[in-house]
């Protein structure tokens, strides 16, 4: 069965090149273009992974990173996430609130394809 992965991000251009980049890779691909959808799609679907863009409209990455994480049901959902804002301070804010990983936009989709193979322990 392959692994469910939800691109969680407001800027289509980034959606349309991750989605062909993951599915390429042979994943399952899901999308939520805000914080909101994001919450609630990971509530519905549980991926197992979730790139998670850390400025977005209604609900912040770091707001939709906390909730997930704060839930015992969702646990398991591995959260990378991707930011323009590649600050220390914005790293640890986001491993802080429990995601499993960083990157920094622009990034390889090399770096990215094996990130995500990491986490997913692929």
């Amino acid at each position: 069965m392959s692994k469910k992965i939800l691109i969680a991000d407001d800027e289509q251009n980034i959606v349309i090149s991750l989605e062909f980049l993951m599915k390429r890779e042979g994943f399952d691909v899901l999308v939520a273009t805000d914080g909101e959808e994001a919450v609630a799609r990971i509530r519905k679907d549980c991926p197992d992974l979730v790139l998670l863009d850390v400025m977005m409209p209604k609900k912040s990455g770091f707001e939709v990173c906390q909730e997930i994480k704060a839930d015992p049901a969702l646990s398991a959902v591995r959260i990378l996430m991707l930011t323009a804002k590649g600050r220390d301070t914005e790293v640890a804010k986001g491993l802080a609130l429990g995601a499993d990983a960083y990157m920094t936009k622009p990034f390889s989709t090399k770096e990215l394809v094996e990130k995500v193979r990491s986490l997913l322990g692929a």
